[in-house]
């Protein structure tokens, strides 16, 4: 019992002693008197590869999701004039596009010094990307990693910067909400005249129906109206050998056996597929059709705006200027190219050469699925290099490795209007296009190109 009254004699003072320990204890590390160590964040900055994997992130969804060409120029356009309204604003160099493009008005102001302009700026691109794709889920995730890389660096500017690019994000879907894309999602289908020969009719092997008839009802932003640079009419349509009509004809057939005639790759044939650039090349199987997915025109040329951005060591500002007016360009190019495509309504080659000269001709490309005339990729090629070229300058040389990505090798140009002629004489060498929707596609694209110059005011220089 003894024992028993010592052993309780001593706990009591022994508890407390360890109480009186642990409290201290507990102050030294965070207590009410003791007071927290200040955590030191690391300011956040956006370098231009991270605006380019961004567009790189959209280009793979719109791959996935099958963008035709002249909506694939949209989901650039916009989410680029919104990053470019942000970086403006911070950058005296460069002047703002509100009341130059239509509708436009100035973008909400950045009033406060926590805002990173490059930040918002992406967050402002990507959200508005989000919202003009399919598969959002697969952007989002993107995004949604990015987020969490900037919040753990600084939440205070990343809250502060992502409320003001959602603030512009919001800004701009409202403008683009006004540019006649919804109704024309809504409108009839191209009706087919079976009865003229004249008159584009589905082709081999889907015979899709042409896709975007109203694509001129779309608000341009440098264009006065679609059909502002309307290209001279191409030969008046004819069967006769002695035509030029059929001359062209006859030119598209006799070009696809010479370059194939060897059983070899010619270099004709290979710069036909360099360029092919159709989102969806339809592949029978006995009774099974499928896709094989590749990137647009305009995903190529935007993927000619990033290599050009690298290899001239572009900050994030001249970066997404250049990739601005380069989907500028090229919207607006898709835009009065398509206005002719579905006015002159011409019939595709290989309709007529499989009906008048041979039934058995295949071209090396798949015919796309829409009218002839004039050359889409022409136009659009054209006009991209023209604004590149202002950018970058002549005579700038660079490697082209955009399609490497889909099994083809790199080709080398002594200049983004190299690259845009042959793009543009790539249709002939696939068998897709005759000779003047060739020739007068570079001379549509390179008056829309020099309009994106003219008409907008982009700098203070």
């Amino acid at each position: 019992m003894k024992l028993n009254r010592i052993n309780r004699t001593f706990s009591l003072p022994f508890f407390g002693s360890f109480l009186f320990l642990a409290l201290v204890a507990c102050k030294d590390n965070g207590g009410d008197k003791v007071e927290d160590t200040p955590v030191v964040y690391e300011p956040l900055t956006v370098e231009a590869s991270d605006f380019q994997s961004a567009v790189d992130q959209i280009t793979q969804v719109m791959v996935h999701d099958i963008f035709s060409p002249p909506v694939a120029s949209r989901i650039y356009a916009y989410p680029n004039v919104a990053a470019y309204e942000i970086m403006a604003q911070a950058d005296p160099k460069y002047k703002s596009l509100a009341l130059q493009l239509p509708g436009l008005t100035p973008v909400p102001r950045m009033n406060n010094d926590t805002i990173v302009p490059g930040v918002a700026a992406l967050v402002a691109h990507m959200e508005i990307s989000k919202s003009l794709i399919f598969s959002e889920d697969m952007m989002q995730t993107y995004s949604d990693s990015i987020y969490a890389q900037w919040e753990a660096k600084n939440p205070k500017q990343f809250e502060r910067s992502k409320e003001y690019g959602l603030a512009v994000a919001d800004h701009i879907k409202a403008w683009l909400d006004g540019d006649m894309y919804k109704q024309t999602r809504t409108m009839p289908k191209f009706t087919v005249d079976i009865d003229d020969p004249a008159r584009w009719q589905p082709t081999p092997p889907a015979y899709m129906e042409g896709i975007e008839p109203h694509w001129n009802k779309i608000r341009p932003m440098v264009l006065d109206s679609a059909a502002q640079f309307k290209p001279k009419n191409h030969p008046k349509f004819s069967l006769e050998p002695g035509s030029a009509f059929y001359k062209e004809l006859k030119e598209v057939y006799d070009i696809s056996e010479e370059i194939t005639a060897s059983g070899d790759k010619s270099e004709e044939v290979e710069i036909a597929q360099f360029w092919d650039c159709n989102p969806y090349v339809s592949v029978t199987r006995g009774h099974l059709m499928f896709a094989t997915k590749k990137i647009t025109p305009g995903a190529h040329w935007m993927g000619i705006a990033k290599i050009a951005c690298k290899q001239a060591d572009a900050d994030l500002n001249k970066t997404i200027y250049a990739y601005t007016k380069t989907s500028i360009a090229l919207f607006d190019g898709f835009i009065n190219c398509w206005a002719e495509k579905y006015r002159s309504n011409l019939v595709r080659p290989e309709t007529l050469i499989n009906k008048h000269i041979d039934e058995n001709w295949e071209p090396i490309l798949q015919t796309p699925p829409f009218p002839e005339y004039t050359s889409g990729h022409s136009v659009v090629s054209n006009a991209a290099a023209t604004v590149l070229t202002d950018v970058f300058g002549d005579d700038f040389a660079f490697l082209d490795d955009t399609e490497m990505a889909y099994g083809l090798p790199a080709r080398s140009f002594a200049s983004f209007d190299a690259a845009a002629k042959e793009a543009a004489i790539s249709r002939m060498y696939g068998g897709i296009h005759y000779r003047a929707a060739v020739e007068n596609g570079i001379d549509q694209g390179k008056s829309v190109g020099s309009l994106v110059i003219e008409k907008l005011d982009w700098t203070n220089e």
